[in-house]
């Protein structure tokens, strides 16, 4: 099964600030959408919240320590392992191959070391937050696609979509 982590960070590693995000990408959650539909998504319950509700076309699998938390369309579990065994179990169940990473901070911190592929979206701004996206080692990651997005009608910076894929560990 294939992880990929979906993220969109700023030039200062910033990916959230008070429980969201500082940023309005439109283009941006078009893109997330594409990439992430059909497949598992595995999130913090602090992501979840932020979002607000399980989105269409995809499940959530959402990890919490807290035994007795529930939301509609959701599958809480309590560890990062646990999240992807399960995906990893649904996507086998509706012909996957690729389960999704989509945050937070701590979830994006343990997972790096079992992703295959990154999704960065590079925001281009340095905002102030509290939650910030680990650094991409070039010695494990190599960029395999950039593409240059100018800022459109709804978006509050222009962004860099990368693709990195974990080097050969030989």
């Amino acid at each position: 099964m294939k992880i990929s982590i979906v993220v969109a960070t700023a030039e200062n590693n910033v990916i959230g600030h008070d429980g969201d995000m500082p940023w309005h990408l439109s283009t941006d959650l078009k893109r997330f959408k594409a990439l992430t539909i059909g497949k598992p998504m595995i999130m913090g319950r602090k992501t979840f919240q932020a979002v607000g509700m399980a989105l269409p076309g995809r499940t959530s699998v959402v990890v919490t320590r807290d035994r007795e938390w529930q939301a509609e369309g959701v599958v809480p579990v309590p560890s990062l392992e646990n999240a992807i065994e399960v995906a990893s179990e649904i996507a086998s169940a509706d012909g996957q191959s690729e389960i999704c990473i989509t945050g937070g901070g701590e979830i994006y911190r343990q997972s790096m070391s079992l992703a295959d592929i990154l999704h960065v979206t590079r925001v281009h701004a340095r905002p102030e937050g509290d939650t910030v996206f680990p650094e991409i080692d070039p010695e494990i990651w190599r960029e395999t696609r950039r593409e240059s997005i100018p800022a459109g009608e709804k978006d509050s910076a222009a962004t860099t979509y990368l693709v990195y894929e974990r080097q050969d560990q030989t």
